[in-house]
Formats: C-alpha cells, structure tokens, sequence
C-alpha cells in the first residue's frame, strides 16, 4: 500500500514544556487517537500514538491516509498547544508537513499544512480498546463471493475494472478497490490470492488494516511486505510462494488481536494492531467494517472467500 491521500508521520520524540497545567494536559495525550483530516471537504482517516519515554519525553507513531505508520519526531506541547513537524513521505515535495492543535473537550481539533502548501482542518478522538472478554464462539463460514458475479460488492471508484468469472474475482488492471456490502467486527477470514510480478494489493480487515500482498519478501522494512500488517506487524517466517502461483491468506481478528496463517504458516500470532494503517476507508475502528481488497496497485486475483463471525 503506497497511495498516497495524505501521509503524516512523526519521527522522534516529542518535547514538553512543564508547568502545573502541563503536566495534566500531557498525561491526557497519553495512548492512542483516531484522527479524521478534512481535505477540500473529503474526509481522510489518520491515527496517531502518545508513548511516555522517561520523565519528560513523548514518542510515538502516526499514520496517515497513505504510506505506512513511521515514528514520532519531535512534539512541542506548550502552554496546551500542540505542535510538530515532520518529513514527507510518499509526496513529492520536499516540504515538511506541519501540525498545530489543541484539546477541546475530551477530544483533540488543530490544523495541519501539507508538503503541498495546503491546510486541512483535523479533529482526533481517543482511540477504542477493542478488548474483549471472552473467547468466541464461531458459526460456520460461509461464502462472501459467489464465484460468477460481484454480487455483494461494490467498487470504490468510479470506474469498476474487476470481473468475475469461473470462480475467480479478477482486477485485470490498477483501477478501483472493491468493497463487501457487509460490515464485519470479528471474524474469521479465508481468501486466496494470486498475483503476477511487481503486483501489490492488500485486504483490508474491517475496511482498515491491510493484510499486505506484494511481489516484495525479506526486504527492509520487514513490516511492509508481503504477510504483514502493512507499516505495523511484520510476518515471522517467509511464507510466500512467489508471483504467479495461489496463495492463502487465513487471518483471525478479534478486537485488535490478529492472527494470520499465510500459505499454512502461522506468520503473525494473536499479536495486537495498534491502529488504522494508510489506505483506511475511515479512522472509526470502534464500528464494524467491510472486507476490501485493493485494486490500485497493479492485477490482482482472489478466489474462495469465506468469513465465519461469532454465534
């Protein structure tokens, strides 16, 4: 996943400057924060991580509608404003991208400059624990394509490039991203998958954290390629079979807990997502979401896809 929406991120650690009111204010910004970026009246999904380093310092992780989550630079947060620049990413521009805001009420609200020059509006609320208390219990998959037709999806886009035919949902070419009709919370997902050299494309588990496919294994980083949960968890093992040949994804979300057995291997064990990654439909990771596989990057097969939910 490289597409770019917007791409923030921080790089370091953050500065505080103490005072009796600061040091409230910054132990409120402690933990995780789901962000929505307002670009030309589009909303666009970001996620951000406050981790207390030592008796002063903040560091932690953003990520943006595109790229992959990268560490904090540094944080000023002074007299209860916040602020910090970072590097581009993905964009072209050698601009670093600029954040300022405050609290308002329980939730964050600020501005943000992109490398391009512009400003968006931004509002964060602190992000859902998603823990569960017990164990659950499945029902039997079933079918979520029919193997003939698109029912029970739908394209992102406005063009729909994917087919369907003799039991395989094809993206002949980069073009839209497609989308079930339903909305998931937990479940467990079985697809298969096939793509040609130098593809890449994803599934997106509650339309928000993408299971990563790519002609791309055992380089750096390790938690951007193929088997990860993309610019957050890297696989354990290399599973892959290679362009050109099916493979298996079964991946099990429960909460923020995923497991994913890539081509029979376990290469992620109930291990925790932290937040949305880059390409997230929304940053609302306390409601059900669709699955949705990503057609952007390049063709892309998928064949199979069964999904059993708690009883």
């Amino acid at each position: 996943m490289k597409s770019w929406f917007l791409t923030i991120a921080f790089s370091g650690c953050m500065v505080v400057t103490c005072s009796a009111s600061g040091v409230s204010d910054t132990a409120a910004l402690l933990g995780r924060w789901d962000l929505t970026v307002y670009m030309n009246g589009r909303p666009v999904p970001s996620w951000f991580e406050v981790i207390k380093s030592g008796t002063r310092m903040l560091v932690g992780r953003f990520v943006g509608g595109g790229g992959s989550a990268r560490p904090v630079s540094r944080y000023h947060f002074v007299d209860g404003k916040l602020s910090f620049s970072i590097p581009p990413q993905w964009e072209r521009e050698d601009r670093d991208l600029s954040v300022e805001g405050h609290f308002q009420g329980d939730s964050l609200v600020g501005t943000m400059v992109v490398p391009s020059g512009q400003m968006y509006n931004w509002v964060g609320y602190r992000a859902p624990a998603l823990v569960r208390t017990a164990e659950p219990v499945w029902g039997d998959p079933v079918s979520i394509f029919d193997g003939k037709t698109l029912t029970g999806w739908h394209a992102s886009g406005n063009t729909n490039q994917w087919v369907a035919a003799d039991g395989i949902l094809r993206s002949p070419h980069s073009g839209s991203n497609i989308l079930t009709d339903g909305r998931y919370m937990d479940f467990k997902l079985h697809i298969e998958f096939r793509y040609p050299k130098e593809s890449n494309s994803g599934v997106y588990l509650r339309g928000r954290y993408e299971v990563q496919i790519e002609d791309l294994e055992g380089a750096e980083p390790p938690n951007d390629v193929i088997g990860a949960v993309y610019g957050f968890l890297p696989p354990s093992v290399p599973a892959s079979k290679g362009p050109g040949d099916w493979q298996t994804y079964d991946i099990t979300l429960v909460g923020r807990l995923v497991t994913v057995v890539f081509n029979g291997q376990t290469v992620i064990c109930n291990a925790e997502i932290p937040g949305i990654t880059g390409g997230a439909l929304n940053s609302h990771e306390g409601e059900p979401g669709p699955i949705y596989l990503q057609g952007d990057h390049g063709p892309i097969d998928y064949r199979n896809i069964t999904i059993a939910v708690p009883k």
